[in-house]
């Protein structure tokens, strides 16, 4: 993409954190999560027709919203050919506007579905804003959705989770016991971590991302993430459990980002630059598996 594309697509990123981030938890900030959930159906709804899968929890109704995109030299939405899911999740943590988490991951998925309108990958995808992520596992949007697929084959189940934040500061970046000795010090990079059938994926998009200066570094997690159970903390790990091929991407969450589930995450924590790169590189990498 040339400069001024990017320049363009870092405005539209812009946008969207200006109106997702904000208090939206569902429970104590109804109003704020009403407003986002409507607001994402409105920005995908510009693409195609915007599906609702609700789903109940203790009574309560709540909303993941999908929008299917066809494939390269395909004109429907249904095809032979497995999906591309690609998940972020659209809840806050109470008291957090969550820019980071996950405004960042809002952001991009908004912006995949212009991208993959405009160029198709050459598979169909999938986009969904999960609800409910910021709960206990059982009750997560993803699980009821994960649930409702039946074992309905993908291609590959990415979750967007935190991809905003950046800090070029030596020893600025932590991980689990033992994985500091493989991977830098600097909380400059993007990870990828899936499970040990991604691995082929995991070093393409890769590539990919390094090639729009997004540095990246990716993990293959082992036993559906049991051995390092900070590698389940988002909407993949469900995926995991069903036997898919799933990763996260994300910029690693409180292991590097003060402001974790604080009110201080806020919109101008973020490396807007950084986020513009992780989306053109993840947008092209996907689009070329």
């Amino acid at each position: 993409m040339g400069c001024r594309v990017l320049e363009m697509l870092k405005e539209r990123l812009y946008d969207h954190l200006t109106q997702v981030a904000r208090d939206r938890d569902p429970y104590l900030a109804t109003a704020g999560h009403f407003f986002v959930r409507e607001y994402i159906r409105s920005q995908l709804a510009q693409w195609g027709t915007v599906e609702t899968h609700a789903f109940q929890v203790q009574g309560t109704e709540f909303q993941n919203l999908i929008l299917n995109l066809p494939a390269q030299n395909e004109t429907n939405r249904r095809s032979s050919k497995q999906p591309i899911l690609i998940g972020a999740h659209y809840d806050a943590f109470p008291g957090s506007p969550g820019a980071d988490d996950n405004a960042t991951g809002v952001a991009v998925l908004l912006e995949m579905a212009r991208l993959f309108t405009a160029e198709p990958a050459r598979y169909p995808v999938r986009l969904v804003a999960f609800d409910l992520e910021e709960t206990s596992y059982d009750r997560a949007g993803s699980t009821h959705y994960a649930n409702s697929l039946q074992q309905e084959p993908l291609r590959l189940m990415l979750s967007l989770e935190m991809l905003g934040y950046c800090d070029q500061t030596p020893n600025s970046q932590r991980y689990p016991t033992g994985l500091q000795r493989f991977y830098p010090n600097q909380g400059n990079f993007i990870a990828l971590i899936g499970n040990l059938k991604t691995m082929p994926d995991l070093m393409r998009l890769s590539h990919h991302l390094r090639s729009y200066d997004a540095p990246c570094e990716w993990l293959p997690a082992g036993k559906r993430g049991l051995i390092v159970p900070d590698t389940r903390r988002s909407d993949h790990a469900v995926f995991w459990d069903k036997g898919y091929r799933a990763l996260m991407v994300t910029d690693t969450s409180f292991l590097r980002n003060p402001h974790y589930h604080k009110r201080s995450d806020r919109l101008e924590t973020l490396d807007l630059n950084f986020l513009t790169n992780v989306c053109c590189g993840l947008a092209q990498g996907l689009q070329r598996l």
